[in-house]
């Protein structure tokens, strides 16, 4: 779906349904493996935040050092009213993906529930998603790490993750999709996908070839 990769769908989504809402899953459903390379003192970037609750159940949970960007102002506003209580520790700013306003090194994890899954629906989608990986190797620091949460199967996804310019080295991870329809897919016909969500992680400064 092309919208998906206009902010300006985003604008009005959120603009006319400001409920909660997770892409594919909840924390608990990625906690297993993605705390296998995220720890509580990471300075953690959470891009295409959205209202998701999860930075809420992973600060919760200790992890309290969050940044979350999101390409719409309006999410964006209504989470920094949410919380403000946990704020300066969780902070929520307008930005996009492809330009972040970060210096280099700034972050030891980037999270991307969809993210990368709603820049691929969008016209000028292999340009878009290079952009926005180069970025996000540039704002991670020399042993960080980037975790995609993807519907995408590795035949679709590593083309774009082991990219030779990108110094990461690619490991894949399955999660069984929830049970109960909580979450929603970014696919518009899942028929064909396996009962499964990928997790991609890519660690900076341990490809050696």
């Amino acid at each position: 779906m092309a919208q998906y990769g206009k902010s300006e769908y985003w604008e009005e989504r959120y603009t006319r349904d400001a409920e909660p809402f997770d892409w594919y899953q909840r924390w608990a459903g990625v906690r297993d493996v993605v705390t296998q390379h995220i720890t509580p003192s990471h300075q953690i970037l959470n891009i295409g935040a959205g209202n998701s609750r999860m930075s809420e159940e992973m600060f919760d949970e200790g992890f309290t050092n969050i940044t979350n960007i999101d390409i719409s102002q309006v999410v964006i506003k209504a989470m920094q009213e949410k919380y403000r209580d946990k704020q300066p520790s969780m902070k929520y700013a307008q930005m996009d993906v492809r330009s972040l306003e970060f210096s280099d090194g700034s972050f030891d994890s980037v999270v991307d529930k969809g993210t990368l899954d709603s820049i691929l629906c969008g016209d000028g989608s292999t340009a878009n998603s290079t952009k926005m990986l180069s970025e996000l190797h540039r704002v991670l620091g020399p042993n960080g790490v980037y975790i995609a949460i993807s519907y995408g199967a590795p035949a679709q996804r590593l083309r774009y993750l082991e990219k030779q310019e990108l110094s990461w080295t690619v490991t894949e991870h399955q999660v069984a999709k929830p049970t109960i329809s909580a979450t929603l897919m970014l696919a518009t016909d899942d028929r064909d996908q396996p009962n499964v969500h990928y997790i991609y992680v890519c660690k900076k400064g341990t490809r050696t070839a």
